[in-house]
């Protein structure tokens, strides 16, 4: 006699989500068919084996159970019907050897992981990257084993060659690859065997990339900018405050209020890690805040308006205006920079580059990781390696000056 149910399996994952997966239970042995979606316990009815009507996804992923309760007793009645004696582990393996989920498959269950956990920008990044994947890859299921080293090597010359993309892009694409590769190995659904990263496979090096800020001169160009229109001298504030407190990010210079500044300091958690943060407000920046806080009405005002309107609550409208404000405010950056005989890419990302090229040798690594608020010393070093040169110009110096 074997018994087929849908239960959620008593494995969580790091964000607290349990698998929903298909036990298969005949002669005393037990199996189980792994489904690839997860759902906090609150939302799974035990006694029904379903997922409850308060899920967001309720009813897509209750037919998606009834699918793979039905597929798994039809291997039991074609078994029965064949008369063959069959386990409930060869029964799960006659299921994944006709449903066993593909590349795309699990790509979409990790794209679906991302949305539920609200993390809309790398939902929305990689979203992109499994597209372009496909679209080299052209139509129909992709096995994992068909995912080979060659096939990888020639996915990354696409993005280099044919995308004109940089090295560093090419490596966030195999990055992706691989956590979902590693992905369908820990659920069971690839064999490591054909795993095709590691040594004397596809390995993954970050590239090291040269970051370029503005130096003391191109800053004090902007300081004392003139006849610059009022959004163009807008978006020149936004990035003055980013590079005056170390190179904050913009989505929390767009989202910065009132309420955040206290006792001449800014004090405010970072959008990226929720980190704690806490800055004085050096005078140059209280300069321009001045100009804004004169028309602040309440204390929770943003202090830059580019936001306005936005409903904080919907995490992903939240991040489509923050990247709209983004493109507004860079292109008018540039045409400052062009208008100012600025030769370099002008953008808010810059601000913070800006701060490191001009911070340079002048600040202990250990204050500079504080100031940058990183977790690791190493990222800090790692980060700033770009911008502290003097010891090498000293040193070359030495040997070519005689």
């Amino acid at each position: 006699m074997a018994s087929v149910r849908a239960v959620l399996k008593k494995k969580m994952n790091s964000r607290g989500l349990y698998p929903i997966t298909i036990r298969i239970t005949k002669n005393g042995q037990t199996s189980y068919v792994f489904t690839g979606q997860y759902i906090a316990p609150r939302f799974w009815d035990k006694d029904r084996g379903l997922v409850r009507s308060g899920h967001p996804n309720a009813t897509r992923l209750n037919h998606f159970i009834v699918k793979k309760l039905a597929a798994v007793n039809d291997k039991l009645l074609e078994a029965e019907i064949n008369g063959e004696h069959i386990s409930a582990k060869g029964v799960r393996k006659r299921v994944k050897g006709e449903d066993r989920l593909d590349f795309f498959d699990m790509a979409n269950i990790h794209l679906d992981n991302l949305k539920r956990a609200e993390k809309y920008r790398q939902y929305q990044t990689q979203k992109a990257r499994v597209e372009k994947f496909r679209k080299f890859l052209g139509p129909g299921n992709i096995p994992f084993d068909e995912i080979t080293v060659n096939v990888l090597k020639k996915f990354e010359g696409f993005i280099l060659n044919q995308e004109k993309r940089k090295p560093r892009t090419a490596v966030n694409y195999l990055i992706m690859i691989r956590k979902i590769y590693n992905m369908a190995i820990a659920e069971g659904v690839a064999s490591r065997a054909k795993y095709p990263f590691g040594r004397g496979k596809i390995t993954i090096k970050i590239p090291e990339s040269q970051k370029i800020g503005l130096s003391i001169s191109e800053v004090v160009k902007l300081e004392s900018a003139e006849d610059l229109t009022e959004a163009q001298l807008r978006a020149l504030h936004v990035w003055l405050i980013s590079f005056y407190f170390a190179g904050i990010r913009v989505s929390d210079v767009l989202e910065l209020r009132w309420s955040d500044f206290n006792d001449g300091r800014l004090l405010y958690r970072m959008n990226k890690n929720q980190k704690l943060v806490s800055l004085k407000v050096p005078e140059k920046a209280e300069q321009i805040l001045a100009i804004y806080r004169k028309d602040a009405i309440l204390k929770n005002d943003l202090v830059f308006d580019y936001l306005k309107g936005t409903n904080f609550d919907d995490k992903l409208q939240v991040l489509t205006r923050i990247r709209t404000a983004t493109r507004t405010i860079n292109r008018r950056l540039q045409l400052i920079a062009d208008k100012l005989g600025i030769d370099k890419k002008l953008s808010m990302h810059i601000a913070r580059h800006t701060f490191g090229n001009i911070s340079g040798d002048k600040i202990s690594i250990q204050m500079l990781q504080k100031l940058y608020r990183h977790s690791s010393i190493t990222t800090t070093i790692t980060y700033q390696a770009s911008f502290m040169q003097r010891e090498a110009d000293d040193a070359l110096d030495k040997v070519v000056n005689f």
